[in-house]
């Protein structure tokens, strides 16, 4: 699908699709529990879909539902020996079903599609294979065989928290008590604490010491997970992001609703960066309003929320002054290198931006001209060059817009409507 936005209509209210976060642990936790689970999901998209698929493939019963997914869990008794997972292009279903497949000892083949199998695996290989696991790669499927044991787990986050979530899952399905000691930097934590709170709601919760780098996990036999009746889950503010960016930089205010306020993603920073920006932000029960302001640069560090930089990057060329992000090379290993991907895009659209070893330096511009974006087949690319299209003189054109349907699959439908004439 080719899309062709000039000065576009954007809705002044959209609903927050479902948290990926949320729905990814939510599922994997109802998979493994004792009994039914409903999954209160407003949209889905391909990788939760992509989780809810591999967990199939290990023996759960999933059923979509009215209202979300009904998950009826796998049978300890009846594990398979051998599986075959289809990850899509789903980093988050790879990282967190790899090391449950090996607590579980289930000899897995896992696909890996697009650039999955560019996206780093390491050190979290080497701790599963130093624990007794074998894996390795054949083209786009990544091989693992054998069984990992309780005992003593440390390693470097590094790249991503998802190994962290991945290990605190299975860990939790191993019979005895193991430990997991994380060293040096963490990036991301705040999707680590989503995982101990989804631990939590299925009665088993790691015991967390040493400022959240030591974890001491009871193991199945002490703490079995125990299914709830439902798990509602929450708006993504990875993706209320994009609408909320055209609030901060378009004609009209946006309010986005379904918003937990207290929620403990990561991207809830994106209400801070609006306001440091300058946009005028209101926060209220479960629904945030962004309206238009003046707009000033400013500096990101992009630690702990590196999905938010693609519309920042945008928020930025719409500023005045310059606006600095940092600490965002783990960018690079996303579904394209992000930094080049944004650092494209912008300067086809007439941005000035500089890509730097681990970030962006975008000097504010005000308006853009417009032209055809490479999104790259990266969904977060794709709709912060749609957002990109509120500030163009001339039309964006955005081929393989369908790429959305990752994480947004309604973007084109609820946040920014399309007319006849702007979808081919």
């Amino acid at each position: 699908m080719t899309v062709t936005l000039q000065k576009p209509d954007y809705a002044a209210t959209v609903a927050a699709p479902t948290s990926k976060s949320a729905a990814h642990r939510a599922l994997i936790a109802a998979a493994f529990g004792d009994k039914r689970t409903s999954i209160v999901l407003r949209t889905s998209c391909e990788d939760i879909e992509a989780t809810a698929r591999c967990l199939r493939a290990l023996g759960a019963v999933i059923e979509k539902t009215e209202n979300g997914l009904d998950v009826t869990p796998i049978c300890h008794q009846s594990i398979p020996q051998n599986a075959v997972l289809d990850c899509g292009e789903s980093g988050s279903t790879l990282r967190f079903l790899l090391p449950v497949c090996a607590a579980l000892g289930v000899n897995t083949d896992f696909i890996r599609r697009g650039r999955l199998s560019k996206r780093p695996l390491s050190p979290l290989t080497e701790l599963l294979t130093g624990h007794g696991a074998s894996i390795a790669e054949k083209d786009d499927v990544l091989l693992l065989r054998g069984r990992i044991e309780s005992g003593d787990y440390r390693m470097a986050p590094g790249v991503s928290s998802q190994y962290v979530t991945g290990l605190l899952f299975a860990l939790s399905l191993l019979d005895e008590p193991s430990t997991l000691s994380l060293t040096g930097k963490l990036e991301s934590t705040p999707y680590i604490d989503m995982t101990l709170d989804t631990l939590s709601a299925f009665n088993a919760p790691p015991t967390v010491r040493e400022n959240g780098t030591l974890f001491h996990i009871s193991g199945y036999r002490a703490a079995p997970l125990t299914s709830m009746d439902i798990f509602v889950t929450e708006g993504d503010f990875s993706g209320a992001a994009f609408p909320l960016a055209m609030g901060a930089i378009g004609t009209h205010p946006v309010t986005v609703t379904g918003l937990d306020l207290n929620t403990k993603q990561g991207d809830r920073a994106i209400l801070t960066l609006l306001t440091q920006f300058g946009a005028d932000v209101t926060a209220k029960s479960d629904t945030v309003t962004v309206s238009p302001a003046p707009l000033c640069g400013i500096t990101v560090d992009a630690g702990d929320i590196p999905d938010l930089v693609p519309v920042l990057a945008v928020i930025g060329a719409a500023a005045k002054g310059t606006t600095h992000i940092k600490n965002a090379a783990r960018l690079r290993h996303k579904e394209s290198d992000r930094l080049s991907a944004i650092s494209a895009f912008l300067r086809t659209l007439g941005g000035d931006i500089t890509e730097t070893d681990d970030g962006l330096i975008i000097r504010g511009v005000g308006r853009l001209t417009g032209g055809t974006v490479d999104a790259r087949h990266d969904h977060r690319i794709a709709m912060s060059a749609a957002v990109a299209s509120l500030l163009t003189d001339n039309a964006v054109v955005i081929p393989d817009a369908e790429c959305v349907s990752k994480s947004y699959p309604t973007f084109f439908e609820e946040a920014m409507p399309l007319t006849d004439k702007e979808q081919l």
